[in-house]
């Protein structure tokens, strides 16, 4: 039976609530692919209430026993609401001419011999865009593009969730098929010690194109989580998970609290369908 539990502020005013999904069954063993995983800081854990995440002594105890609570967060379209982040970047790159028609009319064409043709995840697994670029080049421009075009567009609610987690000493991981160069800047400053992201193949330091397997979308994103919560001791029945589109679908169906956010592309009939909630952050 699934649970939904909401609370109120001290005005009265309704808290977003959090859902408890149903019990589950999940075996972790012998998916653990290959894993890119960025370890940047460490958080204190400190257990403590804070907004709606209100744990007794009784909860702390019993989370130990079964392994840590984790917070899974998408980022396009979740924590930075909006225009996928490397549209953007493509964007950015473009006004700096490190990009042109040269990259674009290549795109196109690697979109339209796939099928279906102009389906955009052709895109996600191969970044054509990059072929023949120097990474230090593209990463140096993604950190200045961090800064000036990502930080500021963050969700407030995004950030407020974070917080509220760090607060729950609940591990904090970035999970996303944007590029790790992108999110990596990005994690230092939300100070998340853990990154999921795309990672793109060099050769003889320059980029190919192609993209490290597994890509963390869909199932990709689902199998380095198992991999990760059998690493790490996990508890995903008692974890958290945030996402927006279908690529979501497969952490939020890990975790037994599950939340929607931004729905596109279907997204909330799924929500509606499973019982899911949904949110807006701006």
């Amino acid at each position: 039976m699934h649970a939904l539990h909401a609370s109120r502020t001290t005005n009265g005013s309704p808290k977003e609530a959090y859902y408890r999904s149903g019990p589950k069954s999940l075996s972790i063993n012998g998916r653990s692919g290959r894993i890119w995983r960025v370890i940047l800081t460490g958080s204190p854990n400190v257990v403590q209430s804070h907004h709606s995440l209100i744990f007794t002594l009784d909860d702390v105890v019993e989370r130990r026993a079964q392994g840590s609570v984790a917070a899974l967060f998408d980022v396009d379209n979740t924590l930075l609401p909006g225009e996928a982040s490397e549209v953007r970047f493509f964007r950015f790159l473009w006004r700096r001419g490190l990009v042109g028609w040269g990259e674009l009319s290549r795109s196109v064409a690697w979109l339209a011999r796939h099928v279906p043709p102009f389906s955009l995840h052709s895109l996600r697994e191969r970044k054509v865009y990059l072929t023949g670029k120097c990474p230090a080049d593209i990463e140096s421009y993604a950190r200045d593009f961090c800064q000036a075009e990502m930080i500021g567009k963050l969700s407030a609610q995004g950030r407020a969730r974070l917080d509220a987690h760090r607060q729950a000493g609940h591990q904090l991981i970035l999970v996303t098929g944007a590029p790790d160069f992108l999110i990596v800047p990005l994690a230092e400053f939300l100070d998340v010690p853990t990154v999921f992201a795309a990672k793109p193949e060099q050769r003889d330091s320059i980029y190919t194109g192609a993209l490290i397997p597994p890509l963390p979308y869909g199932r990709g994103k689902c199998e380095l989580i198992l991999a990760h919560a059998q690493g790490m001791r996990l508890d995903l029945a008692g974890s958290y998970a945030y996402g927006d589109s279908p690529g979501d679908r497969d952490i939020l169906e890990l975790v037994g609290y599950p939340l929607v956010v931004n729905p596109i592309r279907g997204m909330a009939r799924t929500a509606q369908r499973l019982g899911w909630p949904i949110t807006t952050w701006e």
